[in-house]
């Protein structure tokens, strides 16, 4: 299927590691000019040099922070003044710690909120006027089951996910008349291919996750899923990819879950 994404400008959050880094390529391959943005410039630089080996139309590395409204003005400025108007959107940076509610330090909390609700707000404010302008655009978001049905252990970090859906459906009933579409993406468990395609701040990394990466803790957890196994980072790009393109133009304000069939609803 053709998506019509070839000549567009991309712009993908947290986009050098794993369901990013897969995004970014999958959006490259489409034929469109990427713009990374990630805290690991060297990830997102290697990443970037990928993409124009597999048919981007140009691929850039900015190192951004999503926390830092200013910074990403800037970030945002210097895409716009090097490839051109952003007309796609990919909020996926963010960020996940498991522990009990009463557990949780409420410092932990607000970061949890901070990078993955409020990050996500202040990206797509430094991006959203000029797609209003233009009358044209397409913001996909990454969310979570977590904030459709609940997870233990991840309170706060569903608490922000539902959030971002609830966001998202807010904007696409105040800009759809402008020409703007705004869709959630809910990944299942997502297993990085190779160690290489995560970066050092990657939540891959962290010691608690390290479980995760054991054969026979996936098994079990893949057992849980209808189809029988965990994602892979290309599963959740072709359908952002999708939702981000053209053939999706009639789509807005929908929240699909890649999750094997983990969630129903």
């Amino acid at each position: 299927m053709e998506l019509g994404l070839a000549g567009r400008v991309a712009v993908v959050s947290g986009g050098a590691s794993n369901i990013g880094r897969a995004i970014s390529l999958a959006l490259a391959a489409e034929g469109a000019s990427v713009a990374i943005l990630d805290l690991d410039a060297e990830q997102a630089e290697r990443v970037a040099g990928t993409a124009r080996s597999c048919g981007a139309g140009d691929a850039l590395a900015v190192r951004a922070d999503i926390t830092d409204p200013g910074g990403l003005a800037a970030a945002v400025a210097a895409v716009t003044d090097g490839m051109g108007p952003v007309e796609v959107l990919v909020n996926n940076a963010g960020w996940a710690r498991r522990s009990r509610f009463l557990d949780q330090d409420p410092a932990e909390s607000l970061k949890l909120i901070e990078i993955n609700l409020i990050g996500t707000m202040n990206l797509t404010r430094a991006v959203l006027p000029a797609m209003v302008k233009r009358r044209s655009g397409s913001v996909v978001s990454i969310g979570s089951d977590a904030g459709r049905i609940g997870e233990k252990q991840e309170g706060a970090y569903g608490a922000a996910k539902a959030g971002v859906i609830s966001l998202s459906k807010t904007l696409a009933r105040e800009y759809g008349r402008s020409g703007v579409r705004f869709n959630v993406v809910c990944p299942g468990a997502t297993v990085p291919d190779l160690p290489e395609h995560v970066s050092g701040s990657s939540l891959w990394n962290q010691e608690e996750y390290s479980v995760y990466r054991d054969p026979a803790t996936q098994d079990a957890i893949a057992r849980h899923y209808p189809l029988g196994r965990l994602g892979r980072p290309e599963d959740v790009a072709g359908a952002v990819c999708f939702l981000a393109s053209e053939r999706a133009a009639f789509i807005t304000g929908q929240t699909l879950s890649v999750s094997g069939g983990y969630t129903m609803s």
